[in-house]
């Protein structure tokens, strides 16, 4: 499944490989002239696939095949389980572990996994195929996989969290080939003195979580068994995203007071705090090598400021700047290349990459 990784840039030369580069739209409509609201990006393990998430529908690209014929839609793909019309799909995240599998969570209170290859010769080709359903009950604000892909954390909008093991499941319509994972189990809200998580990560390893609050620290957790093993403390807003580096250096958190810390995960003293935002960092990305790190900024397209500044993680340097029409709101590095796919401008996804040597 692995691919060679593109060659390492030094942060002096990114600029000149990144600026000949021109934005590639990926767009479902033949207007560009609207600003989709894309909610999730999620590469998929080689970074030969794409998801999307925009109201009740997912979408899968080929990241060098821009044209909307050539990608698989998924349409009111929570409408099963809601058991009415399509519900609003909040969240994608491939299977780090395997290619084709794509979890999708929403205002439904469901998470589903799916074969998003396109089905030869079945009915219903080309939409991707559901492979298991899980009930949670309240509407789901994220989820996040295991680097082992058997597991996930589900979040809801009551603030439980739900473990998921992808192995318990159980057959529940054989006509179709649909499974049901049965065996979920829930960690318990937090007190009512506690604060609020609004995501989660996985350490590299596993075995620590980290968890944003409502407060601002972010809580560092041992997995399974959820037990507080530390506090970050740095942010003075809601803590919305948080990312650990491939290499494992940096912790990289997202808040609502528009700044980004980096914290050094060898002391844990936070060593940048990046300040050249105007609104809430709800989404973060780590290049493949750990070395640059993106974000999204704000809930909407006309939050924030316009562009996506790219950091050098070991200096907390802006390395160099993509101009974008209007502000970013979701942003993601390529899993093994120097490609940005991001959304908030008009038309809809834009990758920066596809046709150059980066």
């Amino acid at each position: 499944m692995s691919r060679p990784l593109s060659r390492p840039i030094k942060k002096d030369v990114l600029p000149s490989a990144l600026k000949p580069l021109k934005p590639v739209l990926f767009s479902e409509s033949t207007s560009t002239r609207l600003v989709p609201n894309i909610r999730s990006l999620s590469w998929s393990p080689t970074g030969s696939l794409i998801a999307t998430c925009t109201s009740s529908n997912i979408r899968i690209w080929n990241p060098e095949r821009p044209n909307v014929k050539s990608s698989t839609e998924i349409r009111n793909g929570h409408s099963a389980i809601a058991g009415g019309s399509g519900a609003v799909v909040e969240k994608v995240v491939f299977c780090p572990t395997t290619e084709n599998v794509l979890a999708s969570t929403g205002h439904d209170g469901g998470v589903r996994l799916w074969d998003v290859r396109v089905p030869s010769g079945a009915v219903g080709a080309g939409k991707g195929t559901a492979l298991a359903d899980v009930k949670i009950g309240d509407p789901c604000l994220f989820l996040t996989w295991h680097p082992n892909g058997r597991e996930m954390l589900v979040g809801t909008k009551e603030d439980a969290i739900d473990s998921v093991d992808v192995r318990r499941m159980t057959e529940h319509d054989s006509t179709n080939s649909k499974w049901a994972i049965e065996s979920t189990e829930r960690i318990p809200p937090a007190k009512s003195s506690s604060p609020r998580y609004y995501a989660m990560a996985f350490s590299n390893s596993g075995r620590e979580v980290f968890a944003t609050t409502g407060d601002g620290p972010v809580k560092i957790l041992d997995y399974p068994t959820m037990t507080p093993l530390h506090t970050l403390t740095a942010h003075t807003y809601a803590t919305y995203s948080v990312q650990h580096s491939p290499r494992g250096d940096y912790l990289a958190v997202g808040g609502g007071d528009s700044t980004i810390t980096l914290w050094d995960t060898y002391n844990w003293h936070c060593v940048h705090a990046l300040t050249a935002h105007t609104s809430a960092i709800r989404d973060l990305s780590f290049s493949f090598d750990g070395a640059y790190l993106i974000c999204g900024s704000g809930s909407d397209f006309k939050e924030g400021e316009k562009g996506i500044e790219i950091y050098h993680a070991d200096t907390g340097d802006v390395a160099h700047t993509i101009d974008t029409g209007n502000a970013v709101t979701v942003a993601q590095w390529h899993p093994y290349r120097y490609w940005v796919a991001y959304a908030g401008d008009a038309g809809g996804m834009k990758i920066v990459g596809p046709g150059g040597n980066v």
